[in-house]
């Protein structure tokens, strides 16, 4: 299993960036996809997550209504849309899945949100 995160990267607050999330070595369809994200001092905390077939979807509170996650069964992607951005948003972001009782992480990408 690997997932490789990419998008991350510097952006002014209110801007909008997407992070994708490629991921190999199971059957992706079959699996509820995450975005997890830590700032700095903080722990690691749930951001979204989309079912298999992408038609049920769940947000943290304090990402709800600016960020979308999605998905792209034959590409094997999962996607964050996130707009409106703040600077408490600033995190490395990470994908994440469970699959057949293992964790599996990718290595993060760093979004920062700053003028």
């Amino acid at each position: 299993v690997q997932l490789v995160e990419s998008g991350g990267g510097l952006v002014q607050p209110g801007g909008s960036l997407t992070l994708s999330c490629e991921a190999s070595g199971f059957t992706f369809s079959s699996y509820v996809m995450y975005w997890y994200r830590q700032a700095p001092g903080k722990e690691r905390e749930l951001v979204a997550r989309i079912s298999g077939g992408g038609g049920t979807t769940y947000y943290a509170a304090s990402v709800k209504g600016r960020f979308t996650i999605s998905r792209d069964n034959n590409k094997n992607t999962v996607y964050l849309q996130m707009n409106s951005l703040k600077p408490e948003d600033t995190a490395v972001y990470y994908c994440y899945a469970r699959v057949n009782r293992a964790d599996y992480w990718g290595q993060g990408t760093q979004v920062t949100v700053s003028s």
